[in-house]
């Protein structure tokens, strides 16, 4: 019997997501497609009786308006969320606005999966003049974090997202956690693979393998020490999940037409 559970998961499609370009910290709404999986998760949490006490989400608009359509779908939209950009998605640096299938023709497809999935790789960091930057560093949303704009990244691989993300869980999520709150946490693809990595000891060449589609939960179930008493359950349609795990996996490579 599981002490504590939580579920987990990818904000629903944004608008880069649908073009297929490296997104990051540039703010992003949800796409048409986007609201529907975040509409449907919700459903789908319903249905299976989920309660929710606390949502956690990143800082960027994608991740909160997926837990707020989650919640409304729920009718349960009084649940307070708190937001860090600690949950924030992987930051990309250089490739932030790229497209991923035209990276993958210039750079070679296992570079680009190297970029996107490998552990501790990091991309080439983002300079003033990069035509984001501006767009990133002067959000205010970014005034009142628990660090300064000048410590901000500039580039992460994945454990740096790990090494932002476990002062977070440490310090706010698990003690809510602990104290018996039914928690959701509506983050990105990359700060969902780093908690997973974490909480479920994943090894650093086998989280390369590890695909998160977008608005699928994912079902973590803990004992009292927070060990996962088994794999995470993706919930849904296995089969629609599986075509969703191969559609993200493919964004990375070169389109059929092009090779």
């Amino acid at each position: 019997m599981a002490k504590y559970r939580l579920v987990l998961l990818r904000h629903g499609e944004g608008a880069w997501n649908k073009e297929n370009r490296f997104c990051s910290w540039v703010d992003q709404k949800l796409s048409c497609n986007g609201v529907k999986e975040a509409q449907n998760c919700g459903k789908h949490l319903k249905a299976l009786g989920f309660e929710f006490d606390l949502v956690f989400t990143s800082v960027l608009s994608r991740s909160i308006q997926t837990a707020w359509l989650i919640l409304e779908e729920m009718g349960q939209e009084w649940v307070p969320i708190q937001s860090s950009w600690r949950l924030n998605e992987r930051h990309y640096g250089a490739l932030i606005g790229l497209n991923r299938a035209e990276m993958a023709l210039n750079h070679g497809e296992e570079q680009v999966k190297i970029w996107r999935r490998s552990y501790d790789v990091t991309p080439p960091p983002i300079t003033a003049s990069h035509p984001y930057y501006e767009e990133i560093y002067n959000d205010r949303r970014y005034k009142s974090c628990d660090v300064s704009r000048d410590n901000l990244p500039k580039s992460e691989s994945l454990k740096d997202v790990l090494d932002r993300l476990l002062p977070y869980w440490n310090e706010k999520i698990v003690p809510e956690l602990k104290s018996g709150k039914m928690i959701l946490i509506s983050a990105h693809g990359n700060s969902s693979r780093a908690l997973l990595k974490h909480v479920e000891g994943i090894s650093d060449e086998d989280i390369i393998n590890v695909t998160v589609p977008t608005g699928v939960p994912i079902l973590l179930e803990l004992d009292e020490n927070l060990h996962p008493l088994g794999p995470h359950q993706f919930l849904g349609d296995q089969e629609a999940i599986q075509a969703a795990i191969k559609k993200v996996e493919d964004q990375g490579k070169v389109k059929p037409a092009e090779k």
